[in-house]
């Protein structure tokens, strides 16, 4: 619903749907998360019509040091000051999350029904890390990961593991996870007691961040889009 009240910020069209000053077909709508399709449904904001926004996909290289919020209570820098710019929509939100300590690729959409799809645990999108550790791993360590451990109720488990590089005392891994469990890359490293010094997401599924220089986004192109809707399809 929010996504199709493109004239206004998040906060302001959640106001505007608890006011009840939004109909949809007809109705007054309450709650600002309540499903429409501006393609099938009317939606008036005061007895208007509002047209729907247009759709907007980018990607971000995200660095570290930034949280994945609107807003944070804390004072801490949010990835949107890193989207500051008159051409986007004001409403955005992430697809997915990065934590504060973690870099690399982070998209955003106003298409919510798109966003959501690709979220859905049921998806096992592939997301591709690249993972310096303050270990020199063995084959029998990269085993495990794969085979996973139990974490508070949670069985955590890479999909594929592999190593890219080492030095004399830390390796850089890449780890595919197929699922998108809070924090679950630092939490099953540290259950074999080795401590994460970078992590870099690289890729969603078929989308690789890049060249995309940190700090900065792009507008995803219609075929990329186009790529991550249809993994849906094929699921």
């Amino acid at each position: 619903m929010l996504s199709k009240l493109g004239i206004c910020s998040r906060t302001q069209a959640q106001a505007l749907v608890r006011a009840g000053r939004v109909h949809v077909n007809g109705r007054v709508v309450l709650d600002p998360e309540a499903a429409a399709d501006a393609a099938r449904d009317r939606i008036e904001m005061d007895g208007q019509p509002v047209a729907a926004a247009d759709k907007v996909y980018l990607m971000l290289n995200k660095p570290r040091g930034y949280v994945t919020t609107a807003s944070d209570e804390q004072g801490r820098e949010t990835v949107y000051t890193l989207l500051q710019n008159e051409s986007l929509p004001e409403w955005l939100a992430p697809v997915g999350r990065l934590d504060k300590a973690s870099e690399g690729l982070l998209l955003f959409s106003n298409d919510s029904v798109w966003a959501a799809r690709l979220t859905d645990p049921q998806s096992h999108v592939d997301k591709t890390y690249h993972v310096q550790v303050d270990v020199l791993p063995d084959a029998a360590l990269l085993q495990q990961l794969c085979a996973g451990i139990e974490d508070d109720g949670e069985h955590l488990a890479a999909r594929s593991v592999r190593e890219l590089r080492r030095g004399a005392k830390n390796a850089w891994l890449e780890i595919v996870l197929n699922e998108g469990r809070n924090r679950q890359i630092r939490r099953l490293l540290a259950a074999f007691d080795i401590a994460v010094l970078r992590l870099v997401r690289v890729a969603i599924g078929p989308l690789l961040l890049g060249d995309l220089v940190k700090g900065r986004w792009r507008m995803m192109s219609d075929d990329e889009v186009a790529a991550l809707a249809g993994m849906h399809e094929e699921l």
